[in-house]
């Protein structure tokens, strides 16, 4: 249980001492590819306190979730339509019925 938090404790230090500008035309992929991904996290933390996480299962939904969005993001742009509120939509409720039966496990305990 310690790892994942020294990770992300190393994960916050470094992008507080290394500031990474991301341009504006790239700010819509990377929005919906940091949702995507944080649905991908906490559905790894869900499936953690459920006993029934799979380290194959999590890596190929967050590649695959984080590219999707992105993906949908740009055909968006070229289609002059914005998909990329499917993708905000999805993953935002994915995210909060995650985060809700996490709160719910945490609470049983």
């Amino acid at each position: 249980m310690w790892l994942p938090l020294l990770g992300l404790m190393i994960g916050i230090l470094v992008g507080l001492l290394i500031p990474v500008k991301i341009p504006i035309a790239y700010a819509k992929y990377m929005s919906v590819a940091v949702l995507a991904a944080l649905d991908s996290v906490f559905g790894g933390l869900r499936a953690t306190l459920e006993n029934n996480f799979d380290h194959i299962i999590f890596l190929s939904g967050f590649f695959a979730n984080t590219l999707l969005a992105a993906f949908l993001a740009y055909i968006g742009d070229q289609l002059g339509v914005e998909l990329y509120l499917a993708a905000v939509f999805v993953f935002g409720a994915r995210l909060f019925q995650n985060l809700g039966i996490i709160r719910r496990h945490l609470l049983k305990r």
